[in-house]
């Protein structure tokens, strides 16, 4: 679907009859097709700035980019975003350039929010805040605002990030491991009901998606004490399919994954556990002071919201998550599928039933041979295919914005480099 032709591309211009500013008039700064780079041009007015290179020749410029994060965004999204990196709407600057506490910015930031409600369908009585320091961060403030350092709070441990999610709050709670997958190496999900609770927990905290480990819930625990809640860490599944909010207490992602540039730590947070932070709490991790000013206590990530907000909408225009979340299953699948069927010659080491829709590891069962693997992926312009230092041979992250001839050219090349080595 076109820019111009978008239901929603309007939403995001504070003036609804103004015509958005195509690549063709406000682009700035251009590369050419080739290696060569021009000269910048300098000009006194959009009008006299250089034509940007043909649309074509930027797509045989890009890669498919299979890095975990950040990671690859929407081909539509990057485009709309460089039409109006000198001009946004009629504001006569860039966003980059705005006040967040301007109109223009408030636009940006609350139709942001209004999309990302209608794709989650997060209901009353929920807040959404736009944060910075990435869901690292959010291990520390996740205990310091839902309990007291007495409070004894559940954590289940899947993959490294929920390990170390457990290893902050031990500063700030009484966190336990009630079931941890570290002697299996990371490769399953405890079955919802197979964990014992600790009755009194505040919270039971779990990550939803193991970015290095590529397991995935696909079904959600309950807490067991009928006053604790469910808290995620969502950082590398969070838009990528429906969830049911309300399951939740707290919700947080790094948008680096799947809706944004690096920079920006989205929080969705149930409204009665707002105004509880310890007294230790820093303000800069406190949501009650991010509520009250609406994520704007400080400079937030400007232009990082400006592209999430763009990738929303995309998103929207896609159908919604349901139909997200279809083109990740087919993606995952026929990559899957072309891994379990190689005789043993790739490896996923991840149990079948919680295998990740994001992240897929694998291996070669000839480990000396992953190197070249890696290598000619890459001339093939197949990126960051290498596996998390941690774990070793390969991973390929899937996200929404990879394409599926991303996954069919990757397939062709891994069933090329079998018939070559096998």
């Amino acid at each position: 679907m076109s820019i111009s032709t978008s239901p929603h591309s309007h939403l995001l211009h504070p003036n609804h009859n103004h015509r958005i500013h195509t690549a063709t008039t406000t682009t700035a700064f251009s590369l050419p097709s080739s290696r060569t780079f021009r000269p910048i041009k300098c000009a006194s007015t959009p009008a006299q700035l250089q034509d940007p290179i043909p649309v074509q020749a930027q797509a045989q410029e890009r890669v498919f980019n299979f890095a975990a994060g950040p990671a690859t965004l929407p081909e539509t999204v990057l485009r709309r975003a460089q039409s109006e990196l000198y001009l946004w709407g009629e504001s006569g600057m860039s966003v980059m350039e705005m006040s967040h506490r301007g109109k223009d910015f408030m636009f940006i930031i609350e139709k942001a929010e209004e999309h990302l409600r209608t794709l989650l369908e997060i209901p009353p009585g929920f807040s959404v805040l736009f944060l910075q320091g990435g869901a690292t961060t959010q291990f520390a403030a996740v205990p310091l605002n839902l309990c007291t350092p007495d409070d004894p709070v559940d954590y289940v441990v899947t993959g490294s990030w929920s390990d170390k999610a457990f290893k902050e709050a031990q500063k700030y709670c009484k966190p336990s491991v009630i079931w941890s997958g570290k002697s299996g190496k990371y490769t399953g999900i405890p079955h919802v009901g197979t964990f014992e609770q600790n009755p009194d927990a505040k919270y039971l905290h779990i990550c939803a998606n193991e970015t290095i480990h590529g397991v995935e819930y696909k079904d959600y625990p309950f807490p067991e004490n009928p006053s604790g809640v469910l808290v995620a860490d969502m950082s590398s599944n969070f838009c990528s399919k429906p969830v049911d909010v309300s399951r939740f207490g707290v919700i947080y992602a790094g948008a680096q994954k799947n809706v944004g540039p690096s920079g920006v730590t989205i929080v969705i947070v149930r409204d009665d556990l707002i105004g509880r932070a310890q007294g230790v709490t820093p303000v800069m991790l406190d949501y009650k002071i991010h509520v009250e000013n609406g994520s704007l206590y400080n400079t937030p990530p400007c232009y990082g919201i400006y592209m999430c907000g763009l990738v929303f909408e995309e998103l929207l225009e896609q159908g919604g998550l349901k139909e997200v979340e279809k083109k990740n299953e087919k993606k995952a699948e026929i990559l899957y599928n072309a891994i379990d069927g190689s005789k043993g010659f790739y490896k996923c080491p991840v149990e079948k039933p919680v295998r990740s829709l994001m992240n897929v590891p694998f291996t070669l069962e000839k480990s000396e041979l992953e190197g070249e693997f890696i290598k000619e992926a890459a001339k093939e312009n197949m990126v960051q295919l290498k596996g998390h230092r941690s774990v070793g041979g390969m991973r390929a992250s899937i996200y929404n914005a990879m394409p599926l001839a991303g996954i069919q050219k990757l397939v062709a090349f891994m069933e090329d480099f079998q018939a070559r080595h096998d």
